[in-house]
């Protein structure tokens, strides 16, 4: 089976073909970085209509490097959230229409389940169960994951993801967009001990997050007049650890609540070296593993979704070929409300 990849859910165009047999064929990402840039963030209707001048070029080209046509390909799987409701549009048209005029399935993926599903795309997966650590832009949550959609959810963020509380914090301090991996790289060269800021919900008890308050900590650093021109990769260094501390504690906690031994990371974050290092530490001093997605799937990506698709389809069976029927995307979709089949 050759299932057709599709990711556009924000400021990344993906392009995959995986094969049921043979694995990933091919992948292609065009990234928005440069496009909005200038504005600080990302601009939902300069994503969307990048996203339409990007995916048939694409297209083109992944198919070129593999050798096939779009005859070739079975089924087509593609993000239809959540995320940016234009920008999930585009792709959900395209899949839709590209799928009837070759009479195959299109089949909609949850963008989180890709994510959650991307270690299976390394030569050494992980083995269901396990327990996921979700960390993106957006998102920060852990589950149990049984099989496919069989997720169960054991903490989430109240507030601000980790990603966000990166992105917005290095826009306090001044520093480029995107703002994460530009505060990751400051920080390298900080040192421990300067600043003290806090570790929310690190004592709760219970599996949550919350990194709201961080952004306000970073804020009354530099309103009391506290932070020196020469000491920013010092705070750098104190914010990392502080978000870097909590997940690491949060997910280790959620290992031996679940009585398991493998936990997968993925999401954007899930590329930071400290909580790499923090987590294969932790994870190792109780006999267990970490999975991660290979650092190009950390971000958005269409293998992930060509991959999603080929185990739902594995699981549930083909559909009957595309029919005239309308379809519909969703910003926000909760992924434990996903089934099986």
């Amino acid at each position: 089976m050759l299932v057709l990849g599709l990711e556009t859910s924000c400021d990344e165009t993906g392009v995959a073909l995986y094969d049921s047999a043979a694995g990933l064929l091919a992948h292609a990402v065009h990234s928005q970085v440069d496009l909005h840039q200038a504005y600080g963030g990302v601009v939902p209707e300069l994503a969307s209509r990048d996203h339409v001048r990007r995916l048939a070029p694409i297209l083109r080209e992944v198919l070129r490097r593999t050798g096939r046509t779009p005859e070739d390909i079975d089924a087509i799987a593609y993000t239809a959230g959540p995320g940016l409701a234009g920008a999930l549009l585009v792709g959900a048209s395209f899949a839709e229409s590209l799928a009837f005029a070759l009479g195959i399935p299109a089949l909609p993926v949850h963008h989180l389940e890709g994510h959650l599903l991307s270690p299976l795309l390394s030569p050494q997966p992980p083995r269901f169960p396990f327990v996921a650590l979700l960390v993106s832009g957006g998102h920060t949550q852990l589950m149990r994951v049984s099989g496919i959609g069989d997720y169960e959810l054991l903490g989430e963020t109240l507030d601000d993801a980790a990603g966000e509380a990166f992105d917005k914090t290095a826009k306090l301090m001044g520093l480029g967009y995107p703002g994460g991996p530009q505060l990751a790289r400051l920080a390298e060269r900080g040192r421990p001990g300067r600043y003290s800021l806090p570790r929310p919900m690190l004592n709760s008890g219970d599996l949550n997050f919350s990194f709201s308050g961080l952004k306000t900590a970073v804020l009354t650093q530099y309103a009391q007049g506290r932070v020196a021109v020469d000491e920013a990769a010092d705070l750098a260094w104190e914010v990392q650890a502080a978000i870097v501390d909590v997940l690491a504690a949060k997910a280790l906690a959620a290992l031996e609540r679940c009585g398991l031994g493998q936990l997968v990371v993925a999401g954007g974050v899930g590329a930071n070296r400290r909580l790499r290092e923090r987590l294969d530490a932790g994870v190792a001093k109780v006999g267990g593993r970490v999975f991660y997605p290979e650092l190009e799937f950390c971000t958005d990506n269409g293998a992930m979704i060509a991959l999603a698709g080929m185990l739902r389809l594995t699981v549930g069976g083909m559909p009957a070929d595309a029919q005239p029927r309308g379809f519909s995307v969703r910003p926000r979709w909760p992924l434990q409300g996903l089934s099986a089949a």
